[in-house]
């Protein structure tokens, strides 16, 4: 009989580790439940009211079907569709830093030569922790505050993803306010950022200090930069030399539109003012976009990326087409894919192309594992994987051709060289984008649609980083889960009183100082201790085993090799390269004073402090040994509970002794931890430890235990 047979089994080991099985009560179940573990489906219903059970000793293909019609896990919720999710990867993978970050950092780096540092560490840093996070959600089917049950003592990352996620998502909705208010301010006849004639222009406005080569026809050069023609001015012949010698800088009109009308901004971060009504208006237009659309989680957001996913890829295809037959557009493709390999000996570009990779696949902030999360648990998550890695490359690449095809067009409307107009970050979106547009017929709708497009760039990104905060705070607190629309409110009400100061005139610096440290090497460091927990404190053999069973094939070496070496190293390597380039923040011209730096720092080390300080809570509250090294020990063995949320699932992982199937129906169980392997419970301190812990809580657990039994467990499964 099977059941005899665990019980005889079950004797030996217990025996093995406390060396009496006569002191211990045999639990019910291993007399009365004779179902063996295999892949389980429901069967016609037994005299006694029982499901009887079919028992399939191996998966076949058949049995990995996915079906979409009914939730896999009732309780937590799965994807509508397939598409749902891969359009949710891709929409959180490419964001606004694909359009104004990558081809500015491309340029500057070495042109059409960077993409090879940058596709590199795409395939060496990039793909596998993209792999490695999307992996572990799919397999426990947990957030990033609940999947750490395989290593109790690393809860810490989890919460420090979360931290990242919500307080980028902090500024980064204000971005999306940004983008709203220029979206409305474009339903006009004439642009109002296109001329020098408004009332809040200064004398330095462009057209007010026009470029003139100052032929001899026109006039004459002067050492200051300045071209008169007697006593008129005719223009600026060099600019360098303009400002060198009188201190003033030449704006376009849209940058004084950008700092004088858009966020009235002040003269530093010391001036920091109160909230424009204007800019709260639109902060709250973008939380109430989020919270709509939040509403009833992914079964919601799932079907707002078929369009905030999609679209912008149509606007980038028009504005591509619009754009390369624009005049003197060819320069400005041609500054940006121009190689210059001589760059590559520069260890600047190979730190730039890492951490572009961090902020463009959107690695370490939580995200990856929370969409996961909700996937059914033999879902490809390798093919979707690699797709939105392809996908987020080939967008970065792509979105270079559109901006620098305007960028070239700009140059040659203003007669400089592409260079000086070449911007990252707001500069480019706020300031030198609309400059662009501006010049084209029609302006107002490409205007429009422009930052139409930012905005559901950025909505994608922004929906995953609160989903990955509402997912954390339901995980971890389940009794909140019926209550989600209640709990997703409070968050967004929180998330935008907090964020109020952004919207003030010196809210652009906190938004500067929030980019550069919030999501800056706090990222390197949580991807570094995620890699090395998975890897090596929870195995990388038995993970790999994990995804095996998702995926029902088996892994290549490669990706061992990538989580036990390469990723490791790389990222250690960068995170060095960072603090050995590291410079005070800046802002445009203007430079941060060191209280505002140290802010930054204090929020950056805030967040990565909640690693070690949830260790040594993890440590402090274990009180089943008494050295503190065997306390760090047992916390990073696997809890009872960690594996597959659904029991049908974990009744897949036969290569673990001592794993249990249904801890959730086994009250009182026996077995506490789920061991890594039957090697490394019987070596050395490991088993010492072990055996002093079941001896003292199989005791205790028995003698509460009443005789129960597993009744009542469905088997029902829909793979």
């Amino acid at each position: 009989m099977p059941g005899l047979q665990r019980k005889e089994k079950w004797e030996s080991s217990m025996s093995d580790i406390t060396g009496d099985t006569a002191s211990v009560s045999i639990p019910p179940d291993l007399l009365t439940n004779n179902i063996d573990p295999g892949v389980y489906r429901k069967g016609p219903r037994a005299s006694n009211g029982a499901s009887q059970v079919t028992i399939a000793t191996e998966e076949t293909e058949d049995s990995r079907k996915q079906f979409f019609g009914k939730d896999e896990n009732e309780e937590r919720g799965n994807w509508t569709g397939r598409f749902d999710f891969l359009l949710s990867l891709l929409g959180y993978a490419v964001g606004l830093g694909n359009v104004w970050r990558f081809p500015y950092l491309c340029y500057r780096n070495g042109g059409g030569a960077f993409l090879i540092p940058f596709v590199l560490m795409m395939i060496l840093v990039g793909v596998p922790l993209f792999f490695m996070e999307a992996a572990l959600g799919q397999f426990c089917s947990s957030g990033p505050m609940t999947c750490w049950r395989f290593a109790p003592l690393f809860k810490g990352v989890g919460i420090a993803m979360v931290a990242v996620s919500a307080l980028t998502s902090l500024y980064y909705n204000m971005i999306l306010a940004w983008s709203y208010y220029y979206f409305f301010a474009s339903f006009t006849s004439d642009l109002p950022w296109v001329s020098c004639d408004n009332s809040w222009n200064t004398r330095d406005c462009s057209t007010m200090l026009p470029l003139t080569d100052c032929a001899d026809s026109v006039g004459q050069k002067y050492d200051n930069g300045t071209c008169l023609n007697g006593d008129t001015f005719v223009g600026l012949w060099d600019v360098k030399k303009f400002t060198s010698a009188t201190g003033r800088k030449r704006k376009l009109a849209s940058e004084e539109y950008w700092e004088k009308i858009a966020l009235d901004q002040s003269s530093g971060i010391e001036d920091f003012g109160q909230p424009k009504w204007d800019l709260v208006l639109c902060l709250m237009l973008a939380w109430i976009v989020c919270f709509l659309c939040l509403i009833k989680g992914i079964k919601s957001t799932g079907k707002v990326v078929y369009f905030t996913a999609v679209f912008p890829y149509v606007v980038l295809l028009i504005l591509f087409f619009n754009g390369i037959f624009l005049s003197n557009a060819g320069e400005g493709i041609y500054f940006y894919i121009v190689p210059d390999f001589s760059r590559l000996l520069d260890a600047g570009v190979w730190k730039d192309a890492a951490v572009q990779i961090f902020f463009s696949m959107s690695i370490a902030g939580g995200g990856l594992v929370t969409l996961s999360s909700y996937n059914r648990f033999h879902n490809n998550i390798l093919l979707d994987s690699i797709i939105v890695s392809i996908g987020d490359t080939v967008t970065c690449i792509f979105a270079g051709f559109v901006i620098f095809s305007y960028l070239g067009h700009m140059a040659g409307e203003l007669n400089v060289k592409v260079e000086d107009v070449a911007q990252s970050g707001a500069g480019l979106a706020f300031v030198v984008y609309p400059t662009a547009v501006a010049s084209l017929p029609a302006s107002p709708f490409w205007s429009a649609l422009f930052f139409f497009m930012l905005i559901t760039l950025g909505l994608d990104s922004q929906f995953a980083m609160l989903e990955t905060v509402l997912t954390g705070v339901m995980d971890q607190y389940p009794t909140l889960r019926p209550h989600k629309t209640l709990v997703i409110l409070a968050i967004s009400i929180v998330f935008f009183i907090i964020g109020l100061p952004l919207c003030a005139p010196g809210g652009v610096y906190l938004v500067q100082i929030l980019d550069n440290y919030v999501g800056g090497w706090t990222l390197l460091i949580i991807g570094f201790a995620e890699v090395t927990c998975i890897t090596y404190v929870y195995g990388v053999n038995r993970f790999i085993r994990d995804i095996e069973i998702m995926l029902g094939k088996k892994m290549i070496i490669w990706w061992k090799i990538c989580w036990m070496v390469i990723s490791p190293i790389a990222i250690l390597l960068i995170f060095i390269a960072t603090f050995v380039e590291y410079e005070a923040s800046t802002y445009g011209d203007y430079t941060f004073p060191a209280w505002a730096d140290a802010l930054g720092w204090i929020m950056a080390v805030a967040i990565i402090l909640a690693i070690p300080i949830t260790m040594l809570y993890q440590v402090n509250k274990e009180d089943e040994v008494t050295s503190f090294w065997g306390k760090i020990k047992l916390q990073c063995i696997p809890s009872r509970e960690w594996g597959p949320a659904l029991v049908r699932h974990r009744e897949l992982v036969d290569y673990v002794d001592g794993f249990v199937q249904d801890p959730w129906a086994e009250k009182g169980a026996f077995v506490n931890y789920a061991y890594k392997s039957d090697s490394e419970l019987r070596t050395g301190s490991l088993r010492s430890l072990e055996a002093s812990r079941l001896s003292a809580r199989m005791k205790k657990s028995f003698a509460s235990s009443n005789g129960s039994t597993r009744t009542g467990i469905s088997y029902e499964t829909h793979v």
